[in-house]
């Protein structure tokens, strides 16, 4: 049976209500570092029976926490006020990787992304390898190999589910030599002072010139978000205008 050709009722809605509310699940729950779940998980059990009711109809909250893994290459084209941008998304799974370098010629800027609140967790295709660490790695890669004058973009994403978490698992966990404990603040700098030192990058024609911006961010905070692209459009008119020889 396809899940995906289940209708969801009420009456479903009702036992999985109940379901998650059992504290075996709830334990299990707490330590969902250990399984491949989905960071919706909670969102999606506690708003079932919203979902199950006839009338349903999603909200830009509901849509927002829905989860599609991104495979192969994605092209979209958006305009940002006068401006007309193209973006190319790419997977991040190891089997999407091989896939990425042949379609970042010429580009303006890089976007990367990085979920902090992974530092407790491994990779599906290979448990042995932790999310954070493997992402950092990846991200030194490009920026000391692929893209070594290219802008970059960070963006160190789900801060509000590293907020959460920080308060009860210690950074040390993937980071020995951490010594901030269970403090939101320090373990953002340390995550970002880490991935900014990678960055070898400098131009010998504006000594004062960074090609390298960060960005702390929930996808989920919709007004968060566009206070972070207005500063990236600037940042890539920036970029643009640099290339130009105008700045």
């Amino acid at each position: 049976m396809n899940v995906h050709d289940v209708d969801l009722t009420p009456e479903m809605a009702t036992q999985i209500e109940k379901l998650w509310a059992d504290p075996g699940i709830q334990e299990t729950y707490s330590r969902r570092n250990e399984f491949q779940l989905n960071d919706n998980t909670k969102y999606c059990m506690e708003n079932v029976a919203k979902f199950a009711a006839e009338e349903y109809l999603p909200t830009q909250d509901d849509i927002l926490h829905c989860r599609v893994r991104t495979t192969g290459v994605i092209e979209t084209e958006f305009s940002m006020g006068p401006r007309r941008l193209r973006l190319v998304d790419v997977g991040g799974q190891r089997a999407e990787r091989r896939k990425w370098i042949s379609c970042f010629e010429d580009v303006t800027a890089v976007i990367f992304c990085v979920a902090i609140s992974e530092y407790d967790q491994n990779l599906a295709e290979d448990e042995s390898v932790n999310r954070l660490q493997e992402a950092m790695s990846i991200f030194e890669e490009l920026v000391t190999k692929w893209f070594l004058k290219t802008t970059i973009v960070l963006f160190l994403n789900k801060c509000d589910l590293f907020r959460d978490k920080i308060q009860r698992v210690d950074l040390k966990v993937c980071f020995p030599e951490y010594q901030g404990g269970l403090d939101y603040e320090k373990g953002v700098a340390f995550i970002t002072d880490r991935l900014v030192s990678m960055d070898r990058f400098v131009d010998q024609s504006h000594a004062k010139r960074k090609r390298l911006y960060p960005h702390v961010t929930c996808a989920t905070d919709t007004s968060s978000i566009r206070t972070v692209f207005e500063a990236v459009k600037e940042t890539l008119i920036g970029a643009n205008l640099a290339t130009a020889g105008l700045i």
